[in-house]
């Protein structure tokens, strides 16, 4: 099913149900999705290479502009590590768009607000969007896909 696809069948469900609610499914899995991409936002501002690794499945995809998609955490995690050496700081924001769960899977999309400066001393705000699939193992969410799109990015 495509993004819109499941986008019209969400705002359907939401429709005939008398209300517009921007997720579905039960709410703890929505609020545990939500300190999933919380942990992972704390990790990035504390360069914690364990904590942000905690985060995924061993066999999931992290896909960043330019970078296409990369099967395996053994895979990208190297890559994280090699980006966040170029930062001093690094303020990293999420807000919530839709989060859908069914059953022991969801996905999401959430607005990234980023602050980075650089040590070589460039600064730059970047807004971005993901879009994220998640599985429950153990009763516990982790990332099983991320993809990244730059809405906006400037340099200052």
């Amino acid at each position: 099913m495509s993004q819109a696809e499941k986008r019209f069948a969400y705002d359907e469900i939401n429709y005939f149900s008398g209300g517009y609610m921007i997720s579905t499914g039960p709410v703890e899995d929505r609020l545990a999705i939500r300190e999933l991409v919380e942990s992972y936002n704390d990790a990035v501002m504390r360069f914690d290479g364990d904590a942000w690794a905690e985060n995924w499945r061993d066999d999931a995809i992290w896909s960043l502009p330019g970078m296409g998609e990369v099967q395996g955490k053994d895979k990208f995690f190297p890559m994280w590590k090699g980006a966040m050496s170029a930062f001093s700081f690094v303020g990293f924001f999420a807000s919530a768009g839709p989060i859908t769960v069914t059953g022991d899977t969801a996905h999401g999309t959430w607005y990234q607000q980023e602050f980075l400066h650089m040590k070589d001393g460039g600064k730059q705000v970047v807004t971005g969007r993901y879009e994220d699939d998640y599985v429950k193992v153990g009763g516990r969410w982790y990332f099983a896909k991320r993809v990244y799109a730059v809405l906006d990015r400037q340099a200052q």
